[in-house]
């Protein structure tokens, strides 16, 4: 039997569990929260569905229902605690809560930041100043998961959800959450809803794992992504079969390095403008713990791209990498190919003298495209 190729054969080479994100978490509280709200019974485990379809059960770790008339009003709140597999993710353990209550009619499901979920206080992050933390693609699962369990109890799905995390605000002190301006708790994050194991040396040798399959399988083109939303970019760009797809990760290096020793023709790095711009800069590991966006690197590459003094200080200014190249892009400045071109520069560096051409994708967090490279090799 063929080995498997691309995420799934990195993941089962690497022997690594992986674990859930807090908005599969989230959703899986939400789901079984509304259902008592509806009908008085906390399903327990609870199922949910994930954005590739998985369906994985969550047991229940708290529960707490409170009928109309009660002082606070007709409510149910359900927990999760987050078991983020064999990854070191500072959110292990934490005790995720959803408590629904209706909503007004009409309104669909709002989101409310209780205890230990962040607000957003600055630009540049993919939600408004002032919302709660919690990413798109976590409040589209907890809208569908609201919408099956309306239509299955007969339910309006007019509901308010308040997340919360307990000790959240505390353990929100040991990520890059109060620099980015998300106050006050964690962020409730997740684009697939499943945790990859990849920050661990298991994870690198599964990277090489991963090109070893694509040359046994003659692919003479490889992607090597820092997430599922660049997976996607870079499928729908270039066509590219799933064992051809690198899962990157925050490791950069280990992809260049083992394809300078075991070439393939044609490599693309897609990933996400703020990772790529650490890249860009020379850093191979993009991890955040160790190497972070360099604004002043931003400035200076905006002011060869033609941007005005103004708008130089605002890229410096800037809260994210994302906003610094929203910035640009409106005054029509090419900061995303700019950085496009200076990671594929380091890219090209670590691979001299192997016979590897290299394009480069920028993307936002939506999967907007907002800066490319072309192929250059030797």
């Amino acid at each position: 039997m063929a080995e498997p190729g691309g995420r799934a054969g990195q993941l089962k080479s690497s022997g690594l569990r992986h674990g859930w994100t807090t908005g599969a978490c989230a959703t899986a509280a939400t789901k079984a929260a509304y259902t008592a709200l509806l009908t008085g019974e906390f399903p327990d485990p609870v199922t949910i569905t994930l954005p590739k379809g998985q369906q994985p059960a969550f047991a229940l770790a708290a529960e707490e229902f409170a009928p109309t008339g009660a002082p606070e009003g007709a409510h149910a709140m359900a927990g999760v605690v987050k078991d983020a597999g064999d990854d070191p993710d500072v959110t292990h353990g934490a005790l995720i809560r959803a408590t629904v209550r209706a909503g007004e009619p009409g309104a669909g499901v709002v989101f409310r930041a209780g205890p230990g979920v962040g607000t957003v206080t600055k630009a540049g992050l993919p939600l408004p100043v002032g919302e709660p933390a919690i990413n798109p693609v976590p409040r589209q699962m907890m809208r569908d998961a609201v919408a099956e369990v309306a239509a299955e109890h007969g339910g309006t799905g007019d509901v308010v959800v308040e997340i919360s995390v307990d000790h959240g605000e505390e353990i929100a002190r040991s990520t890059w959450n109060p620099r980015l301006g998300i106050l006050g708790g964690l962020s409730i994050l997740g684009t697939t809803g499943i945790v990859v194991p990849y920050s661990c040396s298991a994870w690198i040798d599964s990277i090489r794992r991963g090109v070893d399959v694509a040359r046994a399988a003659g692919r003479t083109h490889v992607a090597g992504c820092t997430g599922s939303t660049s997976e996607k970019v870079a499928v729908a760009v270039h066509g590219l079969p799933e064992d051809a797809l690198l899962d990157m990760g925050d490791f950069a290096g280990a992809v260049l390095k083992y394809l300078k020793r075991h070439p393939v023709p044609r490599l693309t790095i897609a990933g996400g403008f703020a990772k790529l711009s650490k890249l860009a800069v020379g850093h191979l590991d993009l991890h955040s713990a160790r190497s972070q966006v360099d604004k002043g690197y931003l400035a200076d590459m905006a002011r060869r791209g033609g941007a005005d003094e103004a708008l130089v200080q605002g890229v410096a200014a800037a809260n994210t990498g994302l906003e610094a190249v929203q910035l640009c892009r409106a005054a029509g400045v090419p900061l995303g190919d700019l950085v496009a071109e200076a990671a594929r520069a380091t890219a090209l560096g670590v691979l001299v003298g192997s016979p590897v051409a290299v394009d480069v994708i920028c993307i936002d967090r939506a999967g907007t495209i907002v800066g490319r490279a072309e192929p250059l090799g030797p």
